[in-house]
């Protein structure tokens, strides 16, 4: 979840920022304060009630909090009037700094092949000691053959 500060874009800007976001499967509302902070009430959301301050808008993403980040920011390095002020991630409150690392992360789908790759090198290297093992073993029955047979 990201908040921003929409003040100062037109009607026709945020409807193609939500047009992007919808496109990577991330919802954008504008929000009223006074019914975020009673919704965020009891969330792990809470934790940014006093981001609830002025124009807000928060973009939600429900699968990677990273893609979130990144089409956000993407969007506003090409728009400077919107504001990102922070963002939760987690239930921890994030600011722009911090937001700015989690977007260089690579993507959730990304990260589990990379754990993927990591967790199956080992398993994999074992099974070719243990081939080789297997296949000396061979070699040196076949040579035993070989040699008995002369």
């Amino acid at each position: 979840m990201v908040f921003t500060d929409y003040k100062g874009l037109t009607v026709a800007q945020v409807s193609e920022m939500r047009r992007l976001l919808r496109a990577s499967e991330i919802d954008y509302r504008v929000v009223k304060n006074t019914l975020a902070s009673i919704a965020a009430e009891d969330t792990p959301v809470s934790v940014a009630k006093d981001q609830f301050v002025g124009p807000v808008g928060i973009a939600i993403g429900y699968d990677d909090p990273v893609l979130v980040a990144k089409k956000v920011l993407e969007y506003a390095k090409g728009n400077e009037t919107l504001g990102v002020k922070g963002g939760v991630i987690e239930g921890k409150f994030v600011d722009l700094k911090d937001l700015k690392n989690v977007a260089s992360l690579p993507s959730r789908d990304v990260q589990l092949a990379m754990l993927a790759g990591v967790m199956s090198a080992p398993m994999s290297k074992m099974a070719s000691l243990l081939q080789a093992t297997i296949r000396k073993f061979g070699y040196a029955l076949n040579g035993l053959k070989e040699k008995k047979s002369q």
